[in-house]
């Protein structure tokens, strides 16, 4: 069994982070993390600096990074003026996203859901790049709680039909257990595009979520090195689960990712020394060690 793991942490590791990291070493961040034999990884977001000052300079982190062959480089987009940035960049993949929810998508998008998925309609049209859906609250909002399968897979369906070439489910407050993420995959495996997870480790629950999203059928596990992460829009989120302990995981049950582990947690001992402070990973903390 083979899956793409995608390394948020430059983007939704450091956009909840109090220290304001410099797009310098932003981009030397992606540029360790590619060297791990990474497929893909998120390098930024293109929002308002106003709302969002962590990623402040955009930009200047694409133009920055040494492109690696076998890497694929993405940008989180949440509207036009995002992705009209985000087009003018050599980025190879545009990752746009739309919460399941009204409240979610008013606070995190200043839309309603439905102006929200137009604008994801829109991008879709418009993209000359491949791009992937991210439905973010897709297990629980922090506003209005529990969330209809059946809207997930409505957004799912919507966004395959006007293009799309993945869809990534977001636990963005860490509230999904495994059986609702494998039966969610399970649904939406029959569109015939690559169907991903992105779990965040608030309730310590992502590494066996995103094992039982491989079950049910996922082609694509999103982590952040070090398990930093979480939304500035979503009270009491954490951080992702950690690429070092997925990694441990996979490797632990005969998964191929292509990505060296020892590299990440190098990675990681870097980041906490730019950042200051101890990570949450527990691999980090533990070291990888397999009997």
């Amino acid at each position: 069994m083979k899956v793409l793991v995608c390394d948020v942490g430059p983007r939704d590791g450091l956009q909840n982070e109090s220290v304001v990291v410099e797009p310098a070493v932003r981009a030397e961040l992606v540029n360790r993390l590619a060297a791990t034999g990474l497929r893909r990884v998120e390098a930024v977001s293109f929002v308002s600096p106003k709302w969002v000052p962590q990623m402040a300079g955009a930009e200047e982190v694409v133009a920055a990074i040494e492109r690696r062959d076998g890497t694929e480089y993405s940008g989180l987009v949440l509207n036009d003026a995002g992705y009209e940035r985000l087009a003018e960049t050599t980025l190879d993949r545009v990752n746009c996203a739309v919460a399941s929810t009204e409240t979610f998508n008013r606070r995190n998008a200043n839309a309603s859901l439905e102006e929200a998925a137009h604008r994801v309609d829109r991008i879709l049209a418009e993209s000359r790049r491949p791009v992937t859906v991210t439905i973010s609250s897709a297990f629980g909002c922090p506003f209005e709680g529990r969330v209809d399968p059946g809207v997930v897979a409505g957004l799912s369906e919507r966004a395959v039909s006007n293009g799309a070439g993945e869809v990534v489910l977001s636990d963005t407050i860490g509230v999904a257990r495994p059986t609702q993420v494998r039966e969610l995959v399970e649904r939406l495996v029959p569109l015939g595009i690559p169907i991903g997870f992105h779990g965040h480790d608030t309730r310590n629950t992502a590494v066996a979520c995103a094992y039982a999203a491989l079950e049910g059928g996922a082609a694509i596990l999103d982590a952040s090195v070090g398990g930093l992460g979480g939304c500035p829009f979503a009270p009491r989120a954490t951080g992702n689960v950690a690429t070092e302990d997925l990694l441990y995981m996979l490797e632990g049950e005969g998964v191929e990712t292509g990505v060296d582990l020892e590299g990440v947690l190098g990675v990681a001992g870097w980041l906490e020394g730019v950042l200051g402070k101890d990570l949450p990973s527990r691999v980090y903390r533990a070291g990888a060690w397999v009997a």
